[in-house]
């Protein structure tokens, strides 16, 4: 039913509870996993269009995504990452329409900054504007 799962990352405590259940699913269904994490920070922000060296930031983002992509291939999941850059709900919405996945899942929460919470949440962008189901995993469930 699901042979492709993407599940976006927050670097975040919210992370082990998505993890957990998205590990489960992929058991059941035998579903590959594709991990993404979009770096959000000015340098990500102007990656390309500035021709920028990765921050800080961005190599502790992709050290994160390579940890965890391990720890699930450790458990005999195909797992890839990717490390994206840019606007978060805009390029998780890119990234599953060019991998194809058939399911997104996502935490519910786990706000990082302060503006996720007066500008929106990219959970709520992100399930309006795929075109396939998003399981939503309430953070510490």
């Amino acid at each position: 039913m699901y042979r492709h799962i993407l599940v976006p990352l927050e670097n975040s405590a919210a992370d082990e509870t998505v993890i957990r259940h998205v590990t489960q699913l992929a058991r059941i269904f035998g579903s590959r996993l594709t991990l993404i994490h979009v770096a959000d920070g000015y340098v990500a922000r102007n990656y390309k269009e500035l021709n920028l060296a990765p921050s800080q930031e961005m190599l502790e983002d992709k050290e994160y995504l390579e940890r965890r992509q391990q720890a699930l291939l450790d458990q005999g999941i195909e797992t890839s990452a990717h490390l994206a850059c840019g606007e978060p709900a805009a390029e998780i919405v890119r990234f599953a329409s060019d991998i194809e996945c058939d399911l997104i899942t996502m935490a519910t929460h786990g706000h990082r900054l302060l503006g996720d919470v007066f500008l929106g949440s990219v959970t709520r962008s992100v399930r309006h504007r795929v075109k396939v189901p998003v399981l939503l995993v309430p953070s510490g469930r």
